[in-house]
């Protein structure tokens, strides 16, 4: 029963207070240290790649060694990329497809405190609300204080703490709860206090 009002909560509701302030904008995605890239490069199957964004952020490829990626959307990569390839093939046309999302660290969703078996770190997605967050995340502790928690959000140099009762959303489906998730948000999940 719980988990069909769990998965009941991603699909939506009733706005949550605070979230209809303003509508959420779509975010871009950047590229982030351990994604998983495939560089196409249009009829050059040798030039073609999978490869991995390296922890200081660089990926290399034939003809292309040591190109910086992180921070970067995947089409200013391609762009990137074919500046260096113009110098060996005529006119090359790269695409860009991430396949792996691990995401900037600013773009991540974290989730931490006493109340959480395993404090970790998501990527952010578009049109992504606190339910998705808690489903890929997974269970919480066993004495997580889940009305407790609250979400710290970082807006133009500012912080701002938003409380949530997540165990409203979770044990009783109260959509209000369910609210819109931004990059960079830190979700703190306390343990009770006995």
């Amino acid at each position: 029963m719980g988990f069909a009002l769990l998965v009941q909560g991603c699909q939506g509701g009733a706005p949550v207070r605070g979230a209809e302030a303003a509508p959420q904008k779509p975010v871009e995605y950047r590229i982030g240290p351990g994604d998983t890239l495939n560089v196409f490069v249009f009829n050059q199957p040798d030039l073609s790649v999978t490869v991995q964004v390296r922890p200081d952020g660089r990926v290399s490829t034939p003809l292309v060694e040591n190109m910086p990626a992180a921070g970067k959307t995947p089409s200013e990569l391609g762009r990137d990329i074919e500046k260096v390839l113009s110098e060996y093939v005529r006119t090359p046309q790269v695409n860009i497809i991430v396949t792996g999302f691990v995401g900037t660290y600013s773009d991540q969703i974290r989730i931490v405190g006493e109340g959480v078996l395993k404090p970790q770190a998501l990527p952010f997605r578009n049109g992504m609300h606190l339910m998705d967050v808690m489903i890929q995340a997974g269970a919480p502790g066993q004495f997580a204080a889940l009305n407790r928690a609250r979400i710290l959000r970082t807006e133009n140099g500012k912080q701002t703490e938003i409380k949530v009762r997540l165990g409203d959303l979770i044990n009783s489906g109260d959509t209000r709860q369910n609210i819109a998730m931004q990059p960079g948000d830190v979700l703190i999940i306390p343990q009770s206090r006995f």
